[in-house]
């Protein structure tokens, strides 16, 4: 038996939707309003995964002009048949459910092919007759014609579930015969729980199983892993079952209640099945943050370094941008070797889309640093770090332009309340060398000097729990990065702020 430690992908990485392909497994997430859209993951363990690209890295694929915070793209899934990789979504708000395609899974991926059938959470299942079929939340089917997506026949209900509140995230399969219908009902948080039915045909009807659900975590108040569920059940090249689905690891001190920031994580659990043909999760359909199983032997790829030098012609995989980015915004060879992020117009307090590169907090303990070179030209400008939940709950640590000459700050968004929390001259034009440190319940932001022991100024603090979803709201999780923008009628877009390197240590 092999330990397996969850989450196998840390931070927001939610929805998972898992497919193989011979001894290669892919995974793709949800990416709500961030750009490039659905992340893809690739493993050849189930357990170490290194990026693989984005489905949606074109706007003609993905508009997020002024989608809210938590809209966009909702739960992919993610299916490969006859040589070709399917991709079908969500864009909420704007053109509903589509499907993308390409040969691999690094792309390119196709422009979208527009889906009628409403919901959200759609599926694929490719049947062995040819039908294919398209499943979306509350259990709706319809088939439809994979090429131009063409819907041929009006879709019906085949299973209204087991009667928890928002049946969404259905993944139909064909497995011994038996049409199984994986779900997601409870709602994605304490009360989420996965369930299952099957029948001969699949359009029903769905008989029960007699022990749904089949993973849940809601009765488990005290565990360090909560709302379980939104699950994707696959077989490995081995022969063994498993399934993989979100989950969250809440924290905080006793006295007050636990929130999570980091967002719903992806989670991997072992399945087993009964003599008359029922999955058992994990041997008792909970789930934690280690489960033992036989799992595929390790192959690990190289560890990816902690510090990005911004030497590479493009942003590494694991940068995003609020919406889609402005590209005048942004610069690799402005300066060599260092990103350029010139002073927009727009904020990190709107639905828009200012210069910003973010990436996923993947631990509650981690150190950030960066050395950033600007100089405001005018009151208004500043460019810094932030912490960033969404619009309306980020903390950002920047320097500034003024009357008095050049300033370090600490601005903390709640809600509807802004306030600064310090403020340090800086004389002079040279470079600052800034950091921000997680130490669990919260951040602390520091003017690190040279780098070493006892020659940093810390700033300020932040308690971390007015990030966490129970606060903030909203599907995402907490993502920390570096931005440029002026406020009122400061700098403008040709004052830039460059950025040499970006170190970021994450400690389980």
């Amino acid at each position: 038996m092999t330990i397996i430690r969850n989450p196998i992908i840390p931070g927001f990485n939610p929805d998972p939707s898992i497919c193989r392909v011979g001894d290669d497994y892919y995974l793709a997430v949800s990416s709500f309003e961030y750009f490039p859209g659905v992340p893809l993951y690739h493993s050849r363990d189930l357990v170490n995964w290194r990026p693989a690209g984005h489905c949606l890295t074109r706007r003609s694929q993905l508009d997020l002009t002024g989608s809210a915070p938590s809209a966009g793209i909702y739960a992919p899934t993610l299916r490969h048949h006859d040589g070709t990789f399917y991709m079908v979504t969500t864009n909420v708000g704007k053109n509903g459910n589509f499907l993308v395609s390409a040969i691999t899974a690094a792309g390119p991926w196709s422009d979208p092919v527009p889906l009628a059938q409403k919901g959200i959470d759609p599926s694929l299942l490719f049947d062995d007759d040819g039908r294919v079929y398209l499943t979306t939340s509350q259990n709706q089917q319809s088939e439809i014609d994979i090429t131009t997506g063409r819907l041929l026949c009006e879709p019906r209900r085949t299973w209204a579930g087991t009667g928890g509140n928002d049946l969404e995230a259905p993944h139909l399969y064909k497995i011994g015969g038996w049409y199984y219908l994986l779900c997601a009902e409870g709602g994605t948080h304490h009360g989420h729980m996965v369930t299952i039915a099957r029948a001969k045909s699949p359009w029903g009807p769905f008989e029960a199983c007699p022990h749904n659900p089949i993973l849940t975590n809601r009765h488990l108040p005290g565990h360090p892993v909560q709302a379980a569920g939104h699950a994707d059940l696959f077989q490995a090249h081995d022969g063994g079952w498993w399934l993989v689905c979100l989950a969250i690891r809440p924290h905080g001190k006793s006295r007050f209640p636990k929130v999570h920031g980091l967002g719903r994580e992806t989670f991997l659990a072992p399945v087993a099945w009964t003599p008359d043909g029922w999955p058992v999760v994990n041997g008792t359909g909970t789930l934690g943050l280690e489960v033992a199983a036989p799992a595929p032997p390790r192959r690990p790829w190289p560890p990816a370094p902690a510090r990005d030098d911004f030497d590479a012609p493009m942003l590494a995989f694991h940068w995003q941008h609020l919406r889609n980015p402005h590209p005048e915004y942004y610069s690799l060879t402005r300066r060599p070797g260092w990103l350029a992020l010139a002073c927009g117009a727009e904020t990190l307090d709107e639905p828009a889309s200012p210069a910003c590169v973010l990436r996923r907090q993947t631990e509650y303990v981690f150190r950030m640093e960066t050395l950033l070179d600007f100089i405001p030209a005018r009151e208004g400008g500043e460019a810094g770090m932030t912490v960033f939940m969404n619009n309306n709950h980020h903390y950002d640590f920047f320097v500034a332009g003024g009357a008095g000459g050049r300033r370090l700050a600490l601005r903390l968004r709640v809600g509807d309340m802004t306030v600064e929390r310090g403020s340090l001259p800086l004389p002079g034009d040279a470079p600052v060398r800034l950091r921000i440190e997680s130490v669990s319940d919260s951040y602390r932001f520091l003017l690190a000097g040279d780098g070493n022991a006892g020659s940093e100024v810390l700033l300020g603090t932040a308690q971390s729990r007015y990030l966490g979803t129970e606060v903030a709201g909203g599907f995402t999780g907490v993502m920390i990065g570096l931005y440029a923008t002026r406020r009122g009628q400061g700098a403008g877009p040709s004052t830039a702020a460059f950025f040499d390197w970006v170190e970021v240590e994450a400690k389980n």
